[in-house]
């Protein structure tokens, strides 16, 4: 699908496919030479990796200027601090979305579920840098039923199949479902179905504005990373 939009922006993609038994050292060299690449403005790094490579040391070895996953600690720090910079696709494409829709941000209370690098921590800045009231919950978080009925804005990223349930919603609340989960199902085809962190049919009727899953979030973090890649070729950090 990146490869596929692309294309339909008219914006040159390269696919890298390396042996699943790649070294570190092997990735590193492949990813050193896409920096050194003036033909590149932007590089993406599939995860998952396989167990054995360090994903760490592969993601800080793209050059932060070429960074548009926004993951590297150059932009994720330069992201604390409130200064212009790369940020990670999918909590970008929820502001996206937010400030579309017409949400209220600033003052709101906002809960986020989940504390992932990816899209956790950075969504907490995003809202927060927005002067939302931000709480962020996780695996350890006591009575996280409490926490969400309190949210007017609420975005679940915990990666746990339909989790945020009718009773935890506060009337009227903005629900962003970013969770992907594969669940099985007889009657779908293959055995199972994507479905997300929210339990949908259920949520709808108290939600005042609610996303699809799949299809909500997804392609707004496609149109996000186009939109990094155009940032990065210009330069902006």
């Amino acid at each position: 699908m990146k490869a596929k939009t692309c294309e339909q922006l008219g914006i040159y993609s390269r696919k890298l496919t390396v042996p699943g038994a790649v070294t570190t050292e092997q990735l590193l060299s492949e990813v050193k030479k896409l920096n050194e690449d003036d033909a590149i403005d932007g590089i993406l790094v599939q995860l998952p990796l396989p167990k054995h490579v360090n994903k760490h040391a592969i993601l800080e070895g793209v050059d932060p200027r070429k960074d548009v996953d926004g993951f590297h600690s150059h932009n994720l720090g330069s992201l604390l601090l409130g200064h212009e910079t790369l940020v990670a696709c999918t909590p970008l494409g929820v502001m996206e979305l937010l400030q579309r829709s017409g949400v209220k941000i600033e003052g709101a209370n906002a809960v986020v579920l989940g504390r992932s690098d990816i899209v956790g921590k950075p969504m907490a800045l995003l809202l927060m840098h927005a002067n939302a009231t931000v709480t962020i919950c996780h695996s350890a978080t006591r009575d996280i039923g409490a926490h969400c009925r309190r949210a007017d804005i609420l975005i679940a990223a915990m990666g746990v199949a339909e989790f945020v349930k009718a009773d935890m919603v506060k009337p009227g609340a903005v629900v962003v479902d970013v969770g992907v989960n594969r669940v099985s199902d007889p009657a779908a085809k293959n055995g199972s179905r994507l479905v997300g962190d929210v339990d949908f049919a259920a949520v709808q009727p108290i939600a005042g504005q609610i996303t699809p899953n799949p299809g909500g979030v997804g392609p707004m973090t496609i149109a996000m990373l186009m939109q990094n890649t155009v940032r990065a070729a210009e330069g902006i950090n």
